[in-house]
């Protein structure tokens, strides 16, 4: 401790040893700094604080009709974003602040100024913004906050806006292409509809009609056996014991075997009973096969008189009441067995058709299926691009109202009367502060670069040797004169620096 105090006694004695050199460096540095404090120029702040009112009634009554913008987040971007380069060049020409760039270099100073000294501070939670601009000039500071002020109003209101009319833009092309696909997809539907009417069943499915059918098939079959039997047990009778027939009486042509017309007339008979399936009873083409039918039952019938063969003469056998009655009987069970061959011919016709239908139904309906899927999609879809276009068209129109977004101008810009900087108080007394560090460690240095012998203990710890004495300083009258002329200049020179501290920061207060 002793060495430590002993120590700060050869720095306190060096430093007053060169304590004129302190003096004049500290009145050097008080003077440059206090001029070039007083010739800085004055900043004029001026400033506006705008409340946003995002809080509005139409947000709950059109809340699941529209796309409720979000204000407050629309809002805290543009607070953001303000400050972009666009936007300084604009408040630039605004405030024909670009007119003073001679190049572009210095346009690029101001900009890069203007970016640094414009500020915004803002409150999500309170919804207060602060726009604020230093300048040396008031009326400038003013014009740049204002022409901030007005293009962060304009840009809340106009974004929205813009973004809606692009979106319902891309929806109306959208729409028109979805246009052109559902009328391809009802045209194709259509089409296949008409290409394969026979193979889109209106009532059931073809598994259930075909064993209909089926069923019906072996009744009529059933029945067709019991007919044919009928009628040979009435020819057995008739040919046991009943005279023969009249030749003047034409015989039945379904009673007539004649190979190769009846195999035209069951050609004949497919052929209508499958148009019967399609067409009415005055379809022309099933009215003609019914006249070719016809004409080959009687051509049957002729050939059958050519080939008959003579027969007895003898015609009172053929007025026996019960040959009559047989004949009578036989027609009947001809004209049953005739029907019931039309019967299972038709049922056998719509049998084959069904397996065919039955077989080629997976694939149209498939095919069906498909087309109508990609139906309804285009269908689903374009409505759907309907909605949400009249839902973009409102929300459009609800970002554009002013109802949506109020701004509240609470402190307008106004032209400054004191300037805001610089704080000249606070930057001469960090003059005064350094200039008395900055003597204060001049000499100091001054000591450390011309040292000296201030005591015993230093000289003896500089050289290792023992002191055997010391010689005294004897002061004349003169010398002691000098010294306290000196004692007093310092203590002047000093009370004059402290002085001149104090009316500068007296003067300095007033002004404020």
């Amino acid at each position: 401790m002793e060495e430590l105090i002993a120590l700060l006694l050869s720095y306190l004695k060096g430093i007053w040893k060169y304590r004129w050199y302190a003096v004049v460096i500290a009145w050097i540095i008080v003077l440059a700094g206090g001029f070039k404090i007083y010739s800085l120029p004055n900043n004029y702040e001026a400033s506006a604080r705008v409340f946003v009112d995002t809080r509005t009634i139409l947000k709950p009554l059109l809340a699941g009709m529209t796309t409720v913008p979000n204000m407050e987040q629309q809002v805290s971007i543009m607070s953001r974003t303000l400050l972009s380069r666009p936007n300084v060049e604009r408040v630039m020409r605004m405030v024909d602040l670009d007119i003073k760039a001679i190049d572009a270099k210095d346009h690029e100073r101001l900009v890069s100024n203007m970016m640094g000294q414009i500020k915004i501070n803002g409150s999500n939670s309170a919804d207060l913004y602060v726009i604020s601009y230093n300048h040396q000039n008031p009326k400038i500071a003013k014009d740049v906050v204002q022409s901030f002020l007005t293009i962060f109003v304009e840009g809340s209101f106009g974004n929205q806006k813009q973004d809606s009319e692009k979106a319902i833009k891309f929806i109306d092309e959208q729409i028109k292409n979805y246009e052109d696909k559902l009328v391809t997809a009802e045209k194709a539907v259509t089409d296949f509809q008409i290409k394969n009417s026979g193979l889109l069943p209106r009532d059931g499915d073809y598994g259930s009609q075909l064993q209909t059918v089926t069923d019906s098939l072996n009744e009529a079959k059933l029945g067709l056996r019991e007919a044919e039997q009928a009628r040979n047990a009435i020819k057995n009778q008739i040919e046991d014991g009943a005279p023969p027939e009249d030749p003047t009486i034409a015989p039945a042509p379904s009673t007539i075997a004649n190979p190769e017309i009846d195999a035209r007339i069951q050609a004949l008979t497919n052929d209508m009973d499958a148009l019967r399936l399609r067409f009415t009873e005055r379809h022309p083409d099933v009215i003609s096969i019914k006249r070719l039918i016809t004409k080959l039952e009687e051509r049957k019938v002729e050939e059958a008189k050519l080939k008959k063969p003579a027969t007895d003469r003898d015609r009172g056998k053929s007025y026996s009441p019960m040959l009559q009655q047989l004949n009578v009987s036989l027609s009947e069970a001809e004209a049953r067995v005739a029907a019931m061959k039309a019967r299972v011919e038709e049922y056998s016709s719509r049998s084959a058709q069904l397996k065919a239908l039955t077989i080629a139904k997976p694939q149209v309906a498939e095919q069906f299926s498909q087309l109508n899927r990609d139906y309804q999609i285009n269908k689903t879809n374009y409505e759907s691009l309907i909605g949400r276009r009249e839902s973009a068209k409102l929300s459009g129109e609800l970002s554009a109202t002013s109802d949506m977004l109020t701004f509240k101008v609470i402190d307008p810009p106004t032209v400054p009367l004191v300037p805001s900087g610089p704080n000249r108080l606070m930057l001469f007394s960090l003059v005064f502060v350094g200039a008395l560090l900055g003597g204060i460690g001049s000499a100091l240095l001054m000591s450390q670069i011309r040292p000296t012998f201030l005591s015993q203990n230093s000289l003896r710890e500089s050289i290792g040797l023992p002191i055997l004495g010391t010689v005294t300083m004897n002061w004349t009258a003169n010398e002691v004169i000098k010294r306290k002329r000196s004692l007093y200049a310092f203590g002047l020179s000093i009370s004059l620096l402290v002085a001149l501290y104090s009316v500068v920061m007296v003067f300095l207060f007033l002004k404020l």
